[in-house]
């Protein structure tokens, strides 16, 4: 595995390992969000991707990382990221978001999208879109002789023209044998940087996470769980994403396909 300012370039066997992985990450993805609905416990969830994390040979990434008690990060609504499954009902008109992520054969798997629970209103479902579109401009950004903040700059000036937050607090990370390689990759452009030329072998997690009011957050007394400040609802997606002469690959998808293409 070579390095390129501290980043480490997959080969392609390394790539194909990453991209297995992640699909896996993406079915069991599938499954959540197939189960959610109204009336669910969000602790059903946990239930179901630690029994699919044995059906597909993956050890869960999350549990136990940092201290993280759980397989599965469930944020309802105003939370932003690293909630707890419990047995809190959802209800119609939640959205849900559901961060996840594997561990097989050495290599982590990372993908995050968030979900309506059954009918949601148009503002809701305009920042899933927003959000949904977001990550998918940044993935597009991912291209040889672009660099890394090219990736933040996309997702911040779209997401802001739609009068939406990018969340400041958390941001994108590389991924590959270490569940958060350098580098970072926030969803706005930082006052003070040193651009990174994005090179072929490149594995990152993109992640903007999209608030439908302003972009602070605060930490729960369970010292993980991020809410908005202001109580505005919050949407996550996430993809891992491979830079290729060819473009950017998405490894996160049930069905693999190179190139570009749309994301979930």
């Amino acid at each position: 595995m070579k390095k390129f300012l501290g980043i480490f370039l997959k080969n392609e066997k390394e790539i194909n390992v990453l991209r297995e992985a992640n699909r896996r990450v993406s079915i069991i993805l599938d499954a959540l969000e197939e189960q959610i609905r109204p009336g669910i416990q969000t602790i059903e969830l946990e239930q179901t991707a630690l029994s699919l994390c044995d059906r597909f040979d993956a050890k869960p990434a999350f549990k136990g990382y940092r201290g993280f008690p759980f397989a599965v990060c469930c944020s309802v609504n105003d939370q932003v990221v690293h909630g707890f499954p419990s047995d809190r009902m959802l209800v119609e008109g939640d959205i849900v978001s559901i961060d996840f992520g594997v561990v097989y054969k050495g290599f982590y798997g990372d993908s995050a999208r968030t979900i309506a629970v059954g009918s949601i209103d148009e503002s809701t479902q305009n920042l899933l879109d927003v959000t949904r579109n977001a990550l998918q401009i940044g993935i597009e950004t991912m291209m040889i002789g672009n660099n890394l903040y090219d990736i933040s700059r996309a997702i911040q000036g779209y997401v802001e023209k739609q009068g939406c937050s990018v969340v400041k607090r958390f941001v994108g990370h590389g991924i590959g044998r270490s569940l958060h390689e350098k580098p970072e990759i926030p969803n706005f452009v930082p006052q003070r940087y040193t651009d990174i030329p994005l090179k072929p072998g490149m594995v990152l997690a993109i992640e903007p996470m999209v608030t439908a009011g302003r972009d602070e957050v605060e930490i729960l007394a369970d010292r993980w769980t991020a809410v908005t400040k202001d109580h505005s609802l919050a949407a996550h997606f996430e993809h891992t994403v491979a830079i290729t002469s060819n473009g950017p690959e998405i490894l996160s998808r049930s069905h693999p396909e190179h190139g570009q293409g749309r994301s979930h």
